[in-house]
């Protein structure tokens, strides 16, 4: 109890000076606060639109050769078929997911007088897990038997949706794909999607790959999309990829420009080592903004024993050990810091949850306080109230009782 009403006598006597310490360690500890919270909701953001477009898929693209194989010359087209998806599918064991993807951008939606030309998308059933495309409610994702009735359905993304039918309700009506009518059964859920390799979901089209094979009279795919059961093996399946296609398009298999093969789960680990330096940089901010405000409260702490020298003095003769003392101005620096930490930390969390309503999470996201963030900024305040404190009150603790007496 003495040593809180010495504290607080202290601060009633030198109020300036005290706001003036606190404001460095308040201003330091919400500066943290603020800078970590971006950093964490930065992350999230960035890993929930690249999310949009699929969890860690491959990407297969025929290109152009670019050396002579068996009497081929160079710059030969190379194009798949359905039969390429399904022969790695077979080949393969480390694929657990795979899909031949048919699109075109020459087919025109009609609704009424409404009309637009989207990228329109051949697919498989499976094609809406391995791209997180989920439906809204009253709809549904296209299923087995349309595939094998190849019945003229099609799903649409939200932002299409607006544009053919505005408020009006879409599921059950009618769009014209090109003269061909097709049945709207499913709209896609609003996602966040910064990436892709055409157009975002919410602007395409999706119909059976057979209804696409047949309406449009072609074999020849634009794309395969595929997964694998341990993204570690991506390296490997990436070869086994190469060296089935060269053989079924009979190219040289060392010839790598032959196909483009994007495999996202590489963007991954690139996005976790980069936020692991971004928020260490972040980090390091905060730490030297805080760590400014504890030499301020260090100075102060120095001029306070100096100020109370006195004090210190009469306490040593009367039999105070030099533990109490160092115990005693240590302690009174530990309780500035948290009181001035207290006071950051409600001030960095009002900035954090108020930030919450600024429409930039598209953008960068929205800074979050997450209990990791607390910890870190707890940790770093307790070095710097360790180093803010021990000096003075060392100092203080090693006084010569005369020369505190004169």
């Amino acid at each position: 109890m003495n040593f809180l009403r010495d504290f607080f006598q202290s601060i009633n006597k030198q109020r300036l000076r005290t706001f003036l310490t606190l404001f460095g360690i308040v201003w330091g500890t919400a500066t943290l606060i603020i800078l970590l919270a971006f950093g964490m909701g930065f992350r999230e953001q960035m890993g929930l639109n690249f999310r949009g477009m699929g969890e860690e898929i491959v990407l297969v693209f025929g290109s152009q050769t670019t050396k002579p194989y068996e009497g081929y010359g160079i710059g030969r087209q190379i194009r798949f078929r359905e039969s390429d998806a399904w022969a790695l599918r077979q080949n393969i064991p480390q694929i657990s997911k795979i899909a031949p993807e048919y699109t075109t951008w020459n087919a025109e939606l009609r609704h009424g007088d409404r009309r637009n030309s989207p990228q329109l998308t051949g697919v498989p059933v499976i094609y809406s897990e391995m791209r997180n495309i989920f439906e809204q409610e009253g709809g549904r994702w296209l299923n087995e038997r349309d595939m094998r009735e190849q019945r003229r359905v099609i799903f649409i993304g939200d932002q299409l949706k607006e544009l053919l039918f505005g408020d009006e309700e879409a599921i059950g009506k009618q769009v014209f794909v090109n003269q061909t009518p097709f049945m709207v059964i499913g709209v896609m859920q609003p996602k966040s999607q910064n990436s892709s390799y055409g157009q975002r979901d919410q602007d395409r089209a999706f119909i059976p790959m057979t209804t696409y094979s047949t309406l449009f009279g072609t074999e020849i795919i634009s794309n395969i999309l595929y997964q694998l059961d341990d993204p570690r093996d991506g390296s490997h399946v990436k070869d086994q990829v190469q060296a089935i296609i060269s053989q079924r398009h009979r190219f040289d298999s060392a010839d790598t420009d032959a196909l483009l093969i994007w495999d996202t789960s590489e963007f991954w680990s690139f996005i976790r080592w980069f936020f692991i330096g971004f928020n260490s940089f972040l980090g390091i901010i905060g730490f030297v903004t805080l760590a400014v405000g504890g030499i301020g409260v260090a100075n102060i702490m120095f001029v306070v024993v100096q100020e109370r020298m006195k004090e210190i003095g009469i306490r040593r003769s009367v039999g105070a050990r030099r533990s109490t003392i160092l115990s005693h101005f240590f302690g009174e620096t530990f309780l500035l810091i948290g009181l001035g930490a207290a006071m950051g930390y409600f001030i960095g969390w009002g900035i954090v949850a108020a930030m919450q309503y600024i429409p930039i999470k598209e953008y960068v996201g929205t800074p979050q306080f997450t209990p990791g963030v607390g910890l870190i900024a707890f940790f770093v305040l307790a070095i710097i109230g360790l180093a803010a404190g021990w000096m003075p009150a060392l100092r203080a603790s090693r006084l010569n009782v005369v020369e505190c007496l004169k």
